[in-house]
């Protein structure tokens, strides 16, 4: 059998100047840009700026430090700090010291945090005191950088004595990212600089010029964190960082214009809810790629009908080939039908396999298998799984297992149809339910769960927990959230439950999902036809509060002790809601006191006090417990 292979077209730009002779890859470019350009804008966030011969000076220095620590070939390298300028230098400073970063969340719950770490080898994480301390990292094992990233980069040692750059090796670990895994631990994929230097270097896809700001918003530990930074700073374009987890989308858009942001990347849930908001950050923008989960025609051409000049990219890929496989520059005649995935990128294969293993022919759907330089090393410490996903075809070479269906034109552009296997994307994360359902099995109170994405509307996919109790008493939500907490980041945390008396299953004595997605579950938005809950006799604010909820819930909330999460919230529902609150009431809440207070009455409360401090009254609730 002979896969089809699509190449990615070549668009002849001219390569940026080479890199220096000691290193290579992505920071060899980084390094040539600074010889050449020393004074041109590296990295910003509005306050703190360095430019590309402060960025090199200041990543030699902290790695000398690193290197001190013992720091050298193929080290991990924890990073557990704020999206900053500081994050920036330290990624460059790892690659410097000649080791690999492996990026954590300080929102994660401790005992991922040490899964991570221990899976990964790390003994050195570099991070912030309070972030360091909260996530339990002995002090022995860490490098305290300040604030601001940049202070605690070594001593002021001379310039012979700090180290040069290591010689490139294509094949070696760049970064490690962590997925969601089928068997409750965590994948963590070993990405190559080969992968992220042919990703970034000159783009064909989208447009990155010396001019631009590429937008640093994401998460560190998502995968497309590394394509924002490093397709910038590849490319000698500058970065510009935006606080994560303080953002409301108007946050979002205001940062744009504040940084003078020309690209970005946005995950296909996140663009949706601009979209639909009608958000300026479009006006500001000149390149966008989306990415993440399928993308709606409907909101991609509302977007191009309004901003004609948007180079608007659909970008596919798993985090195994490096962000992005394939891309499509989407186009109004696209909106006609779901706009396609487009063709391999940066040296990629696509190969469309049907259940035989034989290539699928144009306009069949088949299984996606991508091949090419960029796909990852591996699954690290994982060789059975490694074995299992990457595989050595006989023509093709080297291939991973998407997982994929898709099915290609005849001019070779993908059309993506869904998936083989239990997987999905919400909100861009992929999620592996087993991983869920491995920690839920683990509560005394429960037999056994399944979890599975109800589709709450277009834009709006949720996770569902179908709990089975062990016999003794109905399981707590409450008590099942905590415990799931303790356990999983938060974007694996179900949005809704359902206690059930048994799993339904399939023919052959699989876990039916598509049974269970097509029962009523609480807290997700009922049926057009259902009656509404009876509403119950609440206080201005708290009615205020309840009708932004129910905009963003699409279900009628008519409780003053209602909670957002238990009524299938998210944090990218949060983020409409806290926008909403502004425009309507002029307060500003945070995403951190919104999750803190998630009661309709506690929310009103923190309105009545915002507008209280802004007006100079006393709160009511201070001066006579109402709003309780």
């Amino acid at each position: 059998m002979s896969p089809a292979e699509h190449p990615a077209p070549r668009a002849g730009r001219p390569p940026a100047p080479g890199p220096a002779a000691a290193s290579g890859g992505v920071l060899g470019r980084v390094l040539a840009h600074a010889a050449a350009e020393p004074a041109a804008l590296a990295v910003t966030d509005g306050e703190l700026t360095l430019t590309y011969g402060e960025l090199a000076a200041a990543a030699r220095r902290l790695a000398g430090a690193l290197q001190a620590r013992g720091v050298g070939r193929g080290t991990p390298v924890g990073l557990l700090l704020p999206h900053s300028v500081g994050a920036v230098v330290a990624k460059a400073a790892v690659w410097w010291a000649g080791g690999h970063y492996v990026p954590l969340d300080a929102a994660y719950p401790r005992a991922r945090t040490e899964a991570m770490l221990a899976d990964a080898g790390v003994s050195l994480v570099v991070g912030e005191k309070d972030l360091l301390e909260a996530a339990g990292i002995p002090a022995v094992r860490t490098l305290v950088l300040t604030a601001g990233g940049l202070a605690g980069c070594g001593p002021d040692a001379a310039e012979s004595d700090l180290p040069e750059p290591p010689p490139y090796d294509p094949g070696a670990t760049a970064y490690v990212m962590y997925t969601s895994g089928s068997t409750g631990r965590p994948k963590g994929v070993a990405i190559t600089h080969r992968g992220i230097a042919g990703l970034t270097a000159g783009p064909d896809f989208l447009t990155v010029t010396p001019r631009d700001r590429v937008l640093f918003h994401s998460a560190l530990t998502f995968d497309g964190s590394p394509f924002e930074l490093w397709v910038a700073l590849a490319n000698g374009a500058a970065v510009a960082v935006s606080p994560a987890g303080r953002q409301s989308l108007e946050g979002l858009a205001r940062d744009v214009e504040r940084l003078g942001a020309t690209v970005a990347f946005l995950t296909t849930a996140l663009f949706h809810h601009l979209a639909a908001r009608r958000s300026p950050v479009f006006s500001v923008l000149r390149s966008v790629i989306v990415g993440g989960e399928a993308l709606s025609a409907r909101h991609a051409r509302a977007v191009l009908r309004a901003h004609p000049w948007l180079e608007l990219v659909n970008g596919y890929g798993p985090t195994e080939t490096t962000s992005f496989a394939t891309a499509h520059r989407v186009r109004d005649a696209d909106c006609d039908a779901p706009p396609p995935i487009g063709r391999p990128l940066a040296g990629a294969t696509a190969h469309v396999l049907d259940e035989h293993g034989a290539v699928a022919p144009a306009g069949t759907r088949g299984e996606l298998w991508v091949g090419g330089p960029r796909l990852a090393a591996g699954y690290v410490g994982q060789e059975a799984l490694t074995a299992e996903r990457f595989v050595e075809h006989p023509s093709a070479g080297r291939i991973y297992r998407t997982g994929d269906v898709v099915s290609a034109r005849p001019d070779g552009t993908l059309d993506f149809h869904g998936r083989v296997d239990d997987q999905v994307k919400v909100r861009g994360f992929r999620i592996e339910p087993g991983e869920i359902e491995h920690a839920l099995r683990d509560h005394p109170r429960v037999a056994d769960a399944a979890v599975t994405v109800v589709r709450a509307g277009e834009d709006d996919a949720r996770l569902v927990a179908f709990v089975v109790p062990d016999g003794e008493g109905q399981p707590a939500v409450a008590a099942l959230r905590d415990h799931l907490a303790g356990r999983l980041p938060a974007h694996l945390l179900p949005n809704a439950w359902s206690v059930v008396g048994a799993l339904p299953l399939t023919g052959n004595g699989k876990v039916d999902r598509r049974a269970l997605a097509g029962r009523p579950v609480p807290g997700l938005p009922r049926s057009p036809d259902a009656p509404g809950p009876v509403r119950r006799e609440l206080t201005p604010l708290q009615r205020a509060v309840a009708d932004a909820w129910g905009r963003a819930l699409e279900c009628e909330v008519g409780d003053a002790d209602a909670d957002f999460l238990a009524l299938g919230g998210h944090s990218l529902l949060a983020l409409g809601v806290v926008d909403d609150l502004r425009e309507d009431l002029g307060v500003e809440l945070t995403l951190a006191a919104f999750f803190a207070a998630p009661t309709v009455a506690g929310q009103a409360a923190l309105v009545e006090e915002a507008l209280a401090e802004a007006f100079g009254a006393e709160p009511a609730a201070g001066r006579n417990g109402a709003g309780q």
